[in-house]
């Protein structure tokens, strides 16, 4: 069985190290993991490993945020990956830093990279992995934050948050999406 896994990001120097690219974060932790590489292929950075009999496909999108639908679209049509087996990673800004929150559906609670993959595969029936990024900005400088890097310290807290939620990207995969939100949504 094949499962698509999207983590959101931008592409480009500037972004790396934002709190916006940990959804890139997430996937290149597991790609380091499984000792796979990255390729630019149609839309995005993929590449692919097998592990307990399940194939993960990993992409990280050329589209930047707020048109990831594109690259979503694509590659489960490309690899013909029913949606059930679609998994979006993505920062949020309503859960405390590091937090993660695994749901099998649910709203884009406007974020713009789901509300274009909502927009562009006509639904929200796909599961998405949060990462808490925390509130921590003045009004008005939501996006400076979003976009700005990580401070020191949250730099330093990052790897194993990181860890845990390439965790919960193969507890997904392996053990199925209810199992691994009892587990992973309760740490």
């Amino acid at each position: 069985m094949n499962y698509l896994i999207a983590g959101l990001g931008n592409i480009g120097d500037e972004y790396v190290e934002t709190r916006h690219n940990i959804g890139f974060d997430v996937v290149d932790k597991l790609a380091k993991d499984f000792e796979v590489d990255w390729e630019l292929e149609r839309h995005a950075y993929k590449t692919y490993f097998r592990y307990k009999g399940r194939g993960f496909h990993l992409i990280k999108p050329t589209t930047y945020m707020n048109l990831s639908g594109k690259a979503v679209r694509y590659w489960l049509s490309h690899l013909k990956i029913k949606p059930a087996n679609l998994l979006i990673i993505m920062d949020d800004l309503a859960l405390p830093f590091g937090k993660i929150r695994l749901r099998q559906k649910g709203s884009h609670a406007g974020h713009n990279g789901l509300k274009n993959i909502e927009e562009v595969l006509g639904n929200n029936q796909y599961a998405r992995l949060r990462f808490g990024i925390g509130d921590n900005f003045s009004k008005g400088k939501q996006i400076q934050y979003v976009l700005g890097k990580w401070t020191n310290e949250e730099y330093g807290e990052l790897p194993p948050l990181v860890k845990k939620a390439s965790e919960a990207v193969v507890a997904f995969v392996t053990i199925g999406p209810k199992l691994a939100m009892e587990a992973y949504n309760r740490k």
